[in-house]
């Protein structure tokens, strides 16, 4: 299997940003994003399974490790320390990469938009009714697609996703591109569902972290988004208030110089603390003292 991967590479790299999209999406929506960083890093936009050109293994990936792991031969291209990027099941995707995988220990920074860990919200009891919500929307999706119903699959997560937004009709082209993907859909709620003890997996990273959100989205991913701000120990927010969950690609301009400046401030931090003989975390520590 050929799993497929746009990106190019700056003349010198020395680190590598790797960029993972949403569900029902490609790695294209990157592609404003890998025009800002291309010339001075190594950029991997690949397409997750099931989506774009990458069609994935006959048996597709019901864990998040699975996922990860038909990733693995591309992760292994990249050049240096890793700078991770994720939206909605992406950043869910970047979240298991920079906690538990052989990755890990490179993961020089971590970006994450709105990523779909919807098991952290069932860790705190006022937060339960959202999880709750969340599997009675997949149980919903899945049921539609178990018969057949794959326009009416397509409606209920869009309408879900566009959270306080205006509603918009898709247009029946786009739909249909849509629904060519939409038996992915099924496996990816699996995956998100059956990740456990997220709290203490963010408790556990120890690089630099932005976390970014928009103000129309679903109420479940600003909670998500707040309560891994409460567990990450070097972490920074972006919210944007008039932005729903598309942003990174419908507000690019907005948060993409965001984006680069966090990447950038991690690879001076780096810099510094190599200089210093010191660990990323320390030397952060140094300059706010």
């Amino acid at each position: 299997m050929t799993i497929s991967v746009r990106g190019v590479s700056g003349a010198n790299a020395t680190s590598t940003v790797v960029a993972l999209h949403c569900s029902l999406s490609s790695g294209n929506q990157w592609a404003r994003l890998s025009e800002a960083l291309a010339s001075t890093h190594r950029m991997i936009t690949p397409d997750i399974s099931g989506y774009g050109n990458n069609p994935g293994p006959f048996d597709l990936p019901t864990t998040l490790s699975e996922e990860v792991g038909l990733l693995e031969g591309r992760l292994r291209e990249a050049v240096g320390s890793i700078h991770l990027v994720g939206h909605s099941y992406g950043g869910a995707l970047a979240f298991k990469i920079a906690t538990n995988s052989p990755l890990a220990g490179r993961v020089r920074s971590l970006t994450l938009i709105e990523p779909v860990l919807p098991t952290i919200l069932r860790e705190n009891g006022p937060d339960r009714p959202l999880y709750e919500h969340f599997v009675r929307l997949a149980h919903a999706v899945y049921e539609d697609l178990w018969n057949g119903l794959t326009s009416d699959a397509i409606d209920k997560f869009l309408t879900f996703w566009k959270g306080s937004e205006a509603k918009e009709e898709v247009s029946a082209k786009a739909k249909m591109r849509l629904m060519d993907h939409a038996e992915k859909l099924a496996f990816d709620f699996m995956a998100v569902l059956a990740e456990q003890n997220i709290t203490a997996a963010a408790a556990t990273i120890r690089v630099p972290t932005l976390l970014v959100s928009g103000g129309l989205s679903p109420y479940l991913t600003q909670r998500i988004v707040w309560r891994l701000t409460s567990a990450i120990p070097e972490v920074r927010t972006r919210h944007v208030p008039a932005a729903g969950h598309m942003l990174p690609i419908l507000q690019a301009e907005s948060i993409n110089p965001d984006i680069v400046r966090h990447i950038v401030r991690a690879d001076e931090l780096a810099d510094l603390s190599l200089a210093l003989g010191e660990y990323p975390a320390e030397a952060d520590m140094s300059l706010k003292a």
